[in-house]
């Protein structure tokens, strides 16, 4: 029978065929489509005309085109819809792709193709066609293009290893992550949890087959339990179970893999002529060097920690109330929500009935088409890869602009967390404008039989920062796939997704959602006006969490020294950021998929970084107008522009000047 995934798809918008896929059709696709992309790259070598920019750099833009649609189908499965036999195939795959991408960036003939052309005049080249050269050349430099032969196999050796053993880090931490649940069948030790929550424990217990209630480590789960259970032993007992994810020196420990994955960060490295792996990083990054980074993240300490510190006071005079003289890490969540509650009279359980996902998703919908122009329309006849996936068609003045995905509810073989992802690239090319397919996934409360899906505040603003990773997506028009959408700089993909959040507080435009699904009353202006106003409550804290993991990012990746005891080199880092006692029990760094797993290592920082990025934008449409179409459509074209320019020049073409740092503490601390 044909595999479907080797060619075009003949589908609506020419989306991706999962009805008809099938698991076992990824690896001859996989290992087909690997040899005809090397074909592709064997013609460019071979071509006996002189190179330039049009047969060397761009075709290789385009090459390979249905292996990428082929490997962002399966990888975002791998993420969203796992099994064993999808995490069998990635364990086959990922080995396979990793030689390819080596056996491109290391081949010899064509690197001098390469180079011939980046030491060419170009002076009729456009902006975007010199990004991608620069791009391209500078790629296969720090791809090993320089090296010698020993040393190219090496850095091949050292990649197939990393590929293998981060994919790992991550089936560790699902896997630690779904063998847990507690199942509790005295309704007395569920005392302060919400009923709306309580249907989800009791839910979970009927799907495992048990009476009484389940919680698990699953977010929607475990945070509620933290923020309401008032039985402090429970709290301590599944805040331990889940700071030894993939911390218990059983089958799904990590900390060996974390090791190891340094260790061959810190080769491939020093082997490419870099100091540390930091410095690898960081030289495609807007901060440069870890020098910056960490002067930057010390500056934040300095002016964050008083406020932390005092914070936690206000916690400890509360928690004495109840008899508890030594607070710790597993009665923050509680005693924060109870501080809330008391500041502002906010409560999740209470505010939840006004933020339906379907109205908070309109909401996020209305905001697109007030600035950016953009309608979504609700399409059937796109295939999911699961029946709770909802799909739209994004229009921009009736015409086609992409298709959203729309993956709301977690699953046992979908990953924590959320993200925004592509299922293909927009790009250009025969004349023809190549749309993209975005897919936007969280892990909200599912329906149940007699409520819908509500959000907590958190989660509100979750949906809109993951929607403006989405809008970078679809409104990306560029020539190339590899400058497009969220192509850009690592520490400036976040400001699209922390700018939309922004929205969140601002109290018009809270008042056209936030309605009681029962009754569709409008949520009072005093609690919007407490939500505007709780916008900073527990920044400092957060704050110098954030810090915690940005400067432990940096630490493991800076350090020229294997790192024997990871959880004696994770105390000792965040030390300074800690605001409570440490757990001998449990430790982060093994569950830290960001850096270990995903694309964030020597990158954590990026996300403060870019809150002084969002705080300015934002400053800038308050202080004109929130829907201000001028200023909006200045802040289109930096979203639409991609990675095709330099993102300080995108930024200061938006915003008239560089960000400033003082926006985001006047905005943090007043």
């Amino acid at each position: 029978m044909k595999n479907l995934l080797l060619k075009k798809f003949q589908t609506p918008y020419e989306t991706a065929p999962f009805n008809e896929i099938k698991p076992e059709d990824f690896a001859p696709a996989f290992k087909q489509l690997i040899e005809e992309s090397l074909a592709e790259i064997d013609e460019i070598v071979s071509n006996s005309d002189a190179p330039t920019f049009e047969n060397v750099i761009e075709t290789l833009a385009f090459s390979g085109e249905q292996l990428d649609r082929v490997s962002n189908i399966f990888f975002n499965l791998n993420s969203a819809e796992t099994n064993d036999e999808i995490q069998k195939i990635a364990q086959e795959v990922s080995p396979l792709l990793t030689e390819f991408s080596s056996k491109i960036s290391q081949n010899e003939a064509l690197f001098n193709k390469i180079k011939t052309v980046y030491n060419q005049k170009n002076e009729n080249l456009d902006e975007e066609q010199k990004m991608l050269l620069e791009e391209t050349y500078k790629g296969f430099v720090r791809s090993g293009a320089n090296l010698n032969e020993d040393d190219k196999k090496k850095l091949e050796k050292i990649n197939i290893e990393l590929s293998s053993k981060t994919l790992k880090f991550g089936e560790n931490v699902l896997a630690s992550t779904n063998q847990y649940f507690k199942h509790i069948t005295d309704i007395s030790d569920l005392d302060g949890i919400p009923e709306s929550v309580l249907e989800q424990y009791a839910y979970d217990a009927k799907d495992k087959e048990l009476d009484g209630y389940v919680v698990t480590l699953q977010y929607p789960s475990y945070v509620p339990f933290m923020t309401y259970a008032k039985n402090r032993e429970l709290r301590k007992e599944i805040s331990l179970a889940n700071g030894k994810k993939s911390f218990a020196n059983d089958e799904f420990d990590n900390q060996n893999l974390i090791k190891d994955i340094l260790k061959l960060k810190q080769e491939k490295a020093k082997l490419l002529g870099y100091k540390s792996y930091a410095y690898y990083v960081l030289e495609e990054r807007m901060a440069k060097s870890p020098e910056k980074v960490l002067a930057f993240l010390d500056e934040l300490l300095t002016k964050a920690k008083p406020f932390a510190q005092k914070e936690i006071e206000e916690l400890k005079i509360l928690a004495a109330k109840d008899g508890i003289e030594d607070l710790q890490s597993y009665d923050h969540s509680y005693y924060a929500e109870k501080l809330r509650k008391a500041k502002y009279d906010l409560n999740d359980e209470e505010l939840k009935p006004y933020f339906q996902l379907e109205n908070v998703q309109a909401a996020v919908f209305n905001l697109a088409e007030k600035l950016f122009g953009l309608t979504f329309k609700e399409v059937t006849d796109v295939q999911k890869y699961h029946p709770e996936v909802k799909t739209y068609e994004v229009l921009e003045n009736d015409d086609y602009k992409a298709i959203l995905y729309a993956d709301y509810f977690p699953r046992k073989g979908k990953r924590a967390g959320a993200w925004m992802t592509s299922y293909r690239s927009q790009y250009q090319k025969n004349g023809e404008n190549i749309r993209p397919h975005i897919s936007v996934v969280c892990n909200f409360s599912k329906p149940t039989s007699d409520t819908p899906s509500l959000l907590t505040f958190n989660e509100v603003t979750t949906l809109f920062h993951e929607f403006g990773h989405a809008i970078h997506g679809i409104l990306a028009n560029t020539k190339y796939p590899n400058l497009s959408g969220t192509s850009v700089k690592w520490d400036f993909v976040e400001l699209p997704s922390q700018f939309l959040e922004n929205f969140c507080y601002e109290p018009e435009f809270l008042k056209t959602f936030a309605k009681h699904y029962k009754t569709g009353e409008v949520l009072s202006d005093e609690k919007i006006e407490k939500i505007s106003l709780s916008k900073n409550f527990m920044e400092g804290y957060q704050t110098l969490r954030q810090l915690g993991f940005g400067k432990l990012d940096m630490a493991y990746h800076k350090t020229l020294e294997p790192i024997e005891d990871v959880k004696a080199f994770e105390d000792l880092q965040t030390k300074e950021t800690q605001l409570y006692p440490m757990n001998r029990e449990t430790a982060m760094s093994p569950s830290f998929s960001h850096i270990f797993q995903g694309g964030y290592s020597a990158g954590y920082y990026s996300y403060k970084w870019a809150e002084v990025l969002d705080a300015d934008a934002f400053q800038y449409f308050k202080e004109n107008g929130l829907f201000n179409k001028e200023i909006a459509e200045k802040y289109k074209v930096l979203l639409s522009s991609g990675g095709t320019k330099d993102p300080m020049e995108l930024f200061k073409n938006f915003r008239g000047s560089e960000p400033k740092v003082e926006s985001l503490l006047k905005r943090a601390f007043g």
